[in-house]
């Protein structure tokens, strides 16, 4: 979990929890900007999900593509 040690070493912050109506999710941001929002998976372990949260803030750090499973696309 280097990238969210990372993270969070640099001020940013992690979230897991409830999300109304998501029953279960995780966040990522760094004070200004949500890096990534996951929904938890059916079946998807909090283990496996905090893994997929620490890949999206990886992807963040090499692109700048941040991940959001929660908000719809806006047209």
């Amino acid at each position: 979990m280097k990238n969210i040690e990372t993270l969070i070493d640099d001020g940013g912050d992690i979230t897991l929890g409830a999300i109304y109506p998501i029953e279960c999710a995780a966040t990522a941001s760094d004070g200004h900007n949500a890096l990534a929002m996951l929904v938890r998976r059916d079946g998807e372990s909090i283990n496996a999900l905090i893994k997929r949260l620490d890949k999206a803030i990886a992807r963040y750090y090499e692109d700048g593509e941040t991940t959001d499973e929660i908000n719809p696309p806006s047209r």
